[in-house]
């Protein structure tokens, strides 16, 4: 936007519980930040890593590839909506690493469905495909998820 911020900063500053100074160039001083995926309080920025709930290699797998430069780098730094690139713990995310639904889960039970329409919206948003595996795990798990909404917004 202009600011200065990296797309880190940017989600790290929106999603702080306790919002952080903001120095020069764009350096965070304090904060407080909360991992959905493993339930726990951070109050040291590099101890979060922000992470692309579709993974970059799985987006790249499943269509990115064919994408131009510019639609990858907006994939890349999404911050129009707020469940694509979300702020986690370095030891939730180094977990997931490129992982899908099939493979991976948040290790905090409540964090399973939000997880998984975050997923699903980012997979809708972006058109991005489905394997045969990460299907047929979509179609388990979201029957524990009655409740759950997935945020779906189409990109521009």
């Amino acid at each position: 936007d202009g600011d200065g911020c990296s797309a880190r900063a940017e989600v790290l500053i929106a999603e702080a519980q306790e919002r952080p100074s903001i120095g020069e160039r764009c350096a965070l001083i304090g904060g407080r930040w909360w991992s959905l995926y493993d339930e726990r309080t951070f109050t040291n920025a590099s101890e979060i890593d922000i992470d692309h709930v579709v993974a970059l290699k799985e987006a790249w797998d499943s269509g990115a590839h064919a994408w131009s430069a510019e639609r990858r780098q907006a994939f890349a730094n999404e911050l129009r909506v707020p469940w694509a690139l979300i702020a986690v713990s370095a030891s939730s995310n180094r977990s997931k690493a490129d992982k899908d639904p099939a493979q991976w889960l948040p290790p905090a039970a409540a964090a399973r469905c939000p997880y998984l329409a975050a997923w699903m919206a980012v997979k809708v948003r972006f058109a991005l495909t489905i394997d045969a595996a990460e299907r047929d795990a979509l179609r388990e798990l979201v029957v524990g998820c009655p409740t759950t909404t997935a945020p779906v917004q189409l990109a521009p």
